[in-house]
């Protein structure tokens, strides 16, 4: 039976990759993100698209009349909307403190706030027994990522993770959370990416090579399937054994 599926950050990379994973089995798909264009040149099979800034009140409740309206039941949630900032302006001041402020401001709008709004909108759709909750993390939130701020955003999803399967147990719902390392073919690191740096990120994995969107997307495929019905409360990280280190 098909499912309805709605996955921000549904238009590239990550997101765009689990909404082809999803559609491939006659799912129907909702794809959330900022930029309108991007989600109708995203080319998902049969799938509805809703732009809207998920760290925005109103737009979120846009988007829950929209599901309302369109989907009624939520089978599977996935939070894939975020990144570290690297796609957003400077901060605009010289002053140090303003500028860290920005940055963890920043980085906790759209890696923490977008998915809690998100989830608490839609939570009450979500189909029981049977609904999968699922958020996109990253490795940093186990070892950093420079800054800090980007690490500590996707980090506090974990705790929300754990209280929110608590909570959703009971109706038969699971909450889990996928950790990626490095993901080639995305939009995370803009043009920060250079060739040592990308060198360095494949010689921590011990597969010897870089992930992909698709490796992702078949792991949040699988924690959303009847097979994973018993996972819950659980990272997932899925980054080659790089959180190990050499």
């Amino acid at each position: 039976m098909a499912r309805n599926v709605v996955i921000s950050g549904g238009g590239t990379g990550i997101g765009l990759a689990a909404a082809h994973a999803f559609a491939a089995d006659g799912d129907r798909v909702l794809l959330l993100g900022r930029r309108a264009e991007v989600l109708e040149k995203a080319g998902v099979p049969g799938a509805l698209t809703r732009a809207a800034d998920l760290s925005e009140p109103d737009d979120v409740r846009g988007v829950a009349r929209f599901v309302a309206q369109e989907l009624g039941t939520v089978d599977v949630l996935i939070h894939s909307a975020g990144g570290a900032g690297y796609l957003e302006p400077a901060s605009g001041s010289d002053d140090p403190l303003d500028t860290v402020a920005y940055d963890w401001t920043l980085n906790f709008r759209i890696n923490t706030l977008t998915a809690v709004l998100l989830t608490e909108a839609l939570k009450t759709r979500l189909a029981e027994p049977g609904g999968r909750v699922l958020f996109l993390s990253s490795i940093a939130a186990y070892r950093g990522s420079g800054s800090g701020a980007y690490a500590a955003a996707k980090a506090a999803l974990h705790p929300y993770a754990h209280d929110l399967a608590r909570e959703l147990g009971p109706r038969g719902v699971t909450v889990n959370v996928v950790a990626p390392g490095y993901i080639e073919d995305t939009e995370f690191f803009g043009d920060a990416m250079t060739e040592e740096r990308r060198a360095q990120r494949i010689a921590e994995t011990s597969t010897g090579r870089a992930g992909t969107p698709g490796d992702v997307a078949a792991t949040l495929h699988w924690l959303a399937s009847p097979g994973a019905g018993h996972i819950t409360s659980q990272i997932i990280q899925v980054n080659g054994g790089a959180e190990r280190g050499h």
